[in-house]
């Protein structure tokens, strides 16, 4: 089992940056590394997708260009970078492991963030 701790949410106003943070109690090496979302009232959406083993990266139209996914193997983190925010990123934040496009296996509890407009 595979625990994920996020951190890094907040309030921001639009237009703001932040930087979440995804840290895991074990390697993820065998895994692909997703950033979920979940707007008030909304489903859960992903965000982004790395795969590993494919050697590729997704990420959603409404955040391409804005939003970065990376990962430090060596301190079991992954990362978030979030650029130019906006109004509809407001969400909590979730990272996950598993398969990308097929299914997550561990889940973290999730960091909210709030851009205010």
């Amino acid at each position: 089992e595979v625990q994920l701790v996020e951190s890094g949410g907040g309030l921001v106003q639009a237009g703001g940056s932040l930087r979440l943070s995804c840290v895991a109690s074990g390697s993820f090496d065998d895994y692909d590394i997703g950033w979920f979302r979940q707007a008030p009232g909304k489903e859960r959406e992903g965000v982004s997708c790395f795969s590993s083993n494919h050697g590729h990266t997704v990420y959603a139209d409404s955040v391409r260009g804005r939003f970065t996914i990376s990962s430090d193997n060596a301190k079991n983190t992954v990362y978030l970078q979030m650029n130019t925010l906006k109004a509809e990123d407001t969400a909590v934040y979730y990272c996950a492991v598993g398969v990308c496009g097929y299914g997550m296996d561990y889940w973290g509890k999730g960091t909210l963030v709030n851009v205010s407009s």
